[in-house]
Order: structure tokens, then C-alpha cells, then sequence
């Protein structure tokens, strides 16, 4: 093992290399920043990338001159995305983990916790990825040890033997502030009310998620499996209301692939021996979400068709997410004994100029879940549960909960798709 300065990391970097920079919880922040400054270095360079949005940091990847291979499009990303510079590859969650596991790499990047007595060092606030590459003897392994990241009592860890080479850093984890609004909290409450004491939930990233788990106060005994757990999970932890007692695997325990929100949830976490941050072949592996019964996925997204299909990841025409794992905990959740599929969004967008509830998916919009793939659609204006319904009742269904200026429109468009 040989120690390095951020600033040396790059002398490792060679034309043609292929290289994994795990993103997210695990983000190089120190070693990225150095990268950002020294275009020479990353030149001719393949990365692969596993960015997240709203907490990546802008000096991480796409570096100058180099290509980027990236299963999400973030802003930053968006001028070497329309350059061709950044390659997009749509993949769901479950399945970026095969893709890292398989893929060719010449080197790999992420960050860890400095080596406790026994020369462990652990994860951090999230497992995610990338143990998909620490079980590759054959990746060499630049680890950043940053003394700043919280270790969690039910993290994975490595031996510091595993890596080649460490640079040391001391920088603040990333953190994700919640927010919310009236729309959001009224969605929140009708999802609440479909939710039953002692269901297992999944919840997302963003207002409706985040508000949804703050109308579930008033429940008993929720069990929680997801790929993110978040400051309103610790609030309904501390509450008694997230037990995982009836959950029928994993019983009492809080299953996340990260930890992410404030320092306080990262104080928390710190000291909660109730979380076991597992990697992504189990947290969204579509098998493991069907043996927990009553399983309910909570995702949110850009826009639905009145055919159920679901796009999250482009708005008008553009590229702004990825594919994510919501499609996992969707196909899961149907799977699971008394699972259900929740998709929630806001029924407008642009200040109400735009329905979000659209008679078709528009041809540069692909389809992000399958119309199979959802059982119930909230907005502000109501449910619908299209659970074993024609084509034309589901129509009726999704157009009842879009906005009312946009109703007449959306009928006279599903008569002409009925034709």
C-alpha cells in the first residue's frame, strides 16, 4: 500500500485506462477535486461513473478530455452529455451491480473510513456498489480514508490490505436537505391513507417522498427495505412507528443500500444499531422485495400516460436523471403477498402550465416503468387505482386526478386513442 496526495492520484492515470469511480456516498471528494484540476491527467480515460442526483459534486466526472460512462445524467453532466463526451447507459439499479461486477476495469476510486485497531476500514453511509468491485482482486484499488465520514455500527468494511494505494482527506459527507410544500404534504396524505400498519415501505428522493413518510406518524409497526434511508425514516424510528416488527425477513431491522440527509440522521445513524446498509444485488433484488409480504413501493415521477406508463428521468425531451431503482421496488412490490406498486407527482409542472398526467408518452420520452408496472397513481387531486382494469376505466382513472383545466383535453385525446 502506497500513500499519495490527492494531486498524485492522477500521475496513476494512463490513455486508454478504464476506470470505476464509485459516486454517491462514496464519492472521492478529495481525489475528484484534484482530477477537476489537472485535465492532462484524465485524457483518453474511460470512466464509469455512478453519480447520484443532488448530492454529486460538480468536480466529479466528466474531467477534460476524458469519456464518461454514466448510468444517470446530473446538471453537471449536461454539457459533455449533449457534447458526446458523456454516455449515458439506461440500467436499473439491480442491474448496474451485475454491469460493475462483469464490466473491465484498470482501476477503481471510492472513498472509506480510515482503518479501525483491526485494520478495518468501513464503508461509511453507504454500501451500495461498490463492494461489486472490492471482490475483484484483480481491480486495483485507490482509497481515499476520509476521517470525516461517519461509521456506522452496520456498515460493511475491508481490510486495508485490499487497497494499492490511500490518500487521506478529511471533508463533510454529502448531505440532502428535505423539503416540502402544501402540494406535497396533500399528496403525502392520501398516500399515507393507502398505507396499512405493519406494511414494509420503499420511499425515494425528494418533497413527495420526503412528505409522505411525514403523514405516516399516525401508523403502527411499518417495516422499512429501501434503497435510501432518510431523515423522515429516523423520525418515524424515534417515533415507534417504524418497528420492523412484522416484517417476515429482516425482522426489526431498517435495510438501506445508504444513509443519506443531515448531520444529525448521520449522529443517529452513528449510534443506531438497528440499520443494516446492504449492497444493491439485495436491496433491490426483485426476489428478496417479494419475500417480504405486504411490500409497498413509494416512487414519484416526471409524467404518466393515461396507459400507466411512467416516465421519470426526461423532461421535455432532455435527459435529466437516470433509470434508477424505482422499477425494482415496483416489480417487487408486485410480487410481494398484499405488495402494492405507489407511484405520487404532482399533477402540474410549469407553474400549472403543464399537465403531468399526458394522453401518450411523447416519442422522445421513453418509458422509465411499464404500464404493468404500477398499481395505484396519486396526485393532489386524488387516487386512482387501476389494479385489473380495462384499458379505457384506467384512462378514466388517471384523467380523474389530473388537473381539472386539463381534463376535458386528456378525454377527447383517450377517445382518439381508443379508436
Amino acid at each position: 500500500m502506497k500513500k499519495l496526495a490527492p494531486d498524485q492520484v492522477g500521475a496513476l492515470l494512463r490513455p486508454g485506462m478504464k476506470v470505476a469511480v464509485l459516486g454517491g456516498c462514496n464519492e472521492p471528494r478529495g481525489i475528484a477535486a484534484a482530477l477537476h484540476d489537472q485535465p492532462e491527467a484524465t485524457a483518453g480515460v474511460e470512466f464509469t461513473v455512478t453519480r447520484i442526483p443532488g448530492i454529486a459534486s460538480p468536480t466529479l466526472a466528466p474531467w477534460a478530455g476524458s469519456t464518461v460512462r454514466s448510468f444517470f445524467v446530473t446538471p453537471e453532466m449536461r454539457a459533455g452529455f449533449e457534447a458526446g463526451s458523456v454516455r449515458f447507459v439506461p440500467m436499473q439499479y439491480r442491474h448496474v451491480w451485475d454491469d460493475l461486477a462483469a464490466a473491465s476495469f484498470d482501476l477503481a476510486i471510492a472513498q472509506f473510513t480510515p482503518p479501525d485497531g483491526n485494520g478495518d476500514c468501513s464503508l461509511g453511509i453507504g454500501a451500495g456498489f461498490l463492494p461489486a468491485l472490492l471482490e475483484r482482486p484483480e481491480v486495483p484499488f485507490v482509497a481515499e480514508w476520509n476521517s470525516s465520514l461517519p461509521r456506522l455500527p452496520g456498515a460493511p468494511t475491508v481490510q486495508s490490505a485490499r487497497f494499492d494505494y490511500v490518500v487521506e482527506t478529511d471533508i463533510e459527507p454529502p448531505t440532502l436537505a428535505s423539503r416540502s410544500g402544501p402540494v406535497a404534504e396533500r399528496i403525502g396524505a392520501l398516500v399515507a391513507e393507502l398505507i396499512r400498519d405493519g406494511d414494509c415501505i420503499e420511499t425515494g428522493v425528494g418533497a413527495i417522498p420526503g412528505a409522505v413518510l411525514a403523514a405516516l406518524h399516525g401508523h403502527r409497526d411499518l417495516g422499512f427495505h429501501s434503497g435510501l434511508l432518510s431523515d423522515g425514516v429516523m423520525d418515524l424510528v424515534e417515533a415507534g412507528v417504524v418497528t420492523g416488527g412484522r416484517k417476515t425477513i429482516d425482522e426489526g431491522r431498517l435495510v438501506a443500500a445508504m444513509v443519506l440527509g443531515s448531520p444529525r440522521l448521520y449522529d443517529w445513524a452513528s449510534r443506531c444499531d438497528l440499520i443494516d446498509l446492504r449492497t444493491v444485488d439485495y436491496t433491490h433484488d426483485v426476489g428478496v422485495i417479494a419475500r417480504l409480504d405486504n411490500f409497498v413501493a413509494l416512487n414519484s415521477a416526471v409524467e404518466v400516460d393515461l396507459f400507466g406508463q411512467v416516465n421519470s428521468e426526461i423532461v421535455r425531451g432532455r435527459q435529466i436523471s437516470g433509470t434508477g431503482g424505482a422499477v425494482d421496488f415496483m416489480r417487487g412490490a408486485r410480487m410481494s403477498a398484499g405488495g402494492r406498486s405507489i407511484v405520487a407527482l404532482e399533477a402540474t409542472a410549469g407553474g400549472g402550465r403543464f399537465s403531468r398526467i399526458v394522453p401518450a408518452l411523447p416519442i422522445a420520452h421513453a418509458a422509465t416503468a411499464l404500464r404493468t408496472d404500477a398499481d395505484i397513481f396519486v396526485t393532489e387531486h386524488g387516487v386512482a387505482d387501476v389494479r385489473g382494469l380495462d384499458m379505457a376505466e384506467r384512462a378514466r382513472r388517471l384523467i380523474a386526478i389530473a388537473a381539472p383545466r386539463f381534463r376535458e383535453e386528456l378525454e377527447e385525446r383517450a377517445r382518439q386513442l381508443s379508436r
